[in-house]
């Protein structure tokens, strides 16, 4: 069984520009290899196949799989009948309950004209890049969408790298190394650092902000801090950046990650005062695009900002899944000699295979790409490499891991019904997660075949 059509190749998208309509296509595109998002594009292969009754181990796409909370669901009944554009910014009282729900669980002061919400973060991060005049950095690894926005956007992003030994993270030196180079003398600068990070689940610390923020201070560096996996920090102490470092920092969330409402498409930045200039722009990059985030959504929306007990009951038991989940994935997998950081937070985790290199070599595959069509073909496991998509070579052998493809909603239920006073134990998880238990046995048997 073979996933056709998700090789990192031309697609129908992107990569026909021998057609005689290719100058249709902007000629630096072409050249920089833009091409649609590819973990979009698996994720409908795996669901044609799933569809067909195929057996699929499907750990390559990272959405939540856990219900919309309650009381957002009853908010938009009650106002499905909203129908007016809204201001582009957003609706007071949503703006309002964003501030609030911050104020509470980060001990920050936000004021509602600081906050612009729209259809996604991914819309708000694109009119960001639109409107921003600098250069723009990007760690690796990071989520696909930043750099072929970047692309879109006209920018040609530098890519800095990380490694295993610094859980995957940008250490001060390495940054003021990169940002003092000539070229980026007297330039605006705009880091996008995504925390909890996709695809590795790392999570930056009070401490490693601490040690950033000279550095961030030094070169006036703006940072878009993508916290949209914040709320789902396994033991609830995520550190937002715009503590540390307030005047620099335009803080991205949104409902789809840990509200369970990705499809509902609505995300927010908050802007400190000091870039009032640059919140206007984009703003008036909204009016020319979206005009307004769905108002029925918007509305709904505001429950999700409750901190009630409700939602804090919620949040208790869908980070508990998932930290019962990381600790097992990682658990298996490095048993059998796989490599991996402890994922603090999110849905992800980016094991390196290192340990199998020899193996495929002599089956003639170096590339991550070819060892998750190997996997797929092998074991029904679909995986997605992190090279080139989420910026680490295409000869590393790591992959990001999604462990999310359970029915949440029975998951859930489990919890609750077990209490909050008893662990989760691995009997729970093959209960109620049994693909995503299967997909990771059916790894560490595929990785002790080879070693």
């Amino acid at each position: 069984m073979s996933l056709p059509g998700c090789r990192l190749q031309k697609t129908e998208f992107n990569m026909s520009w021998e057609d005689d309509d290719s100058n249709l296509i902007r000629e630096d595109l072409k050249k920089r290899n833009y091409r649609p998002a590819q973990n979009l594009i698996l994720n409908e292969k795996v669901k044609e196949l799933v569809a067909n009754s195929k057996p699929v181990y499907h750990l390559a796409f990272g959405q939540s799989p856990f219900p919309v909370v309650e009381a957002a669901q009853q908010a938009l009944k009650e106002h499905v009948h909203e129908k007016a554009y809204e201001p582009v910014a957003g609706i007071l009282s949503l703006r309002e309950a964003i501030c609030n729900y911050h104020r509470d669980l980060d001990g920050l002061q936000f004021c509602p004209d600081n906050v612009l919400v729209g259809p996604g973060t991914k819309e708000l991060i694109f009119l960001l890049l639109t409107i921003f005049n600098g250069d723009v950095f990007l760690i690796a690894p990071t989520w696909t969408t930043y750099r072929p926005q970047c692309l879109i956007t006209h920018h040609d992003p530098v890519v800095i790298s990380t490694s295993f030994e610094t859980d995957w993270k940008i250490t001060p030196d390495v940054l003021d190394e990169v940002l003092s180079r000539p070229a980026h003398h007297k330039r605006n600068k705009l880091l996008i650092l995504c925390n909890p990070d996709n695809p590795s689940g790392t999570a930056y610390t009070a401490d490693d902000f601490e040690g950033l923020r000279p550095v961030f201070h030094r070169h006036k560096l703006l940072v878009l801090s993508d916290e949209i996996y914040g709320q789902l920090h396994f033991t609830g102490s995520h550190q937002c950046l715009a503590k540390i470092y307030p005047e620099g920092t335009i803080l991205s969330s949104g409902i789809s990650k840990w509200a369970g409402a990705g499809g509902w498409r609505l995300g927010y930045h908050i802007y400190p005062r000091q870039l009032r200039v640059l919140q206007t722009a984009v703003k008036g990059a909204g009016s020319h695009s979206y005009s307004c985030a769905s108002a029925p959504i918007q509305y709904a929306a505001v429950a999700c900002f409750s901190n009630s007990k409700e939602i804090r009951d919620y949040l208790l038991h869908t980070r508990r899944i998932m930290a019962a989940l990381a600790n097992y994935c990682y658990r298996e997998l490095t048993s059998v000699g796989v490599r991996a950081v402890k994922p603090a937070g999110g849905y992800y985790m980016m094991p390196d295979f290192e340990v199998v290199r020899k193996a495929l070599a002599d089956r003639g595959i170096t590339t991550g790409q070819g060892m998750c069509d190997l996997l797929f073909e092998e074991t029904s496991v679909a995986l997605m490499p992190a090279g080139p998509e989420f910026l680490r070579p295409e000869e590393e052998l790591t992959v990001r891991l999604c462990y999310v493809n359970f029915d949440g909603s029975k998951a859930l239920e489990g919890s609750r019904e077990l209490g909050l006073s008893q662990e989760l134990s691995d009997q729970f998880l093959e209960e109620y997660c049994p693909l995503t238990t299967g997909g990771i046995q059916a790894l560490k048997k595929w990785v002790s075949s080879l070693v």
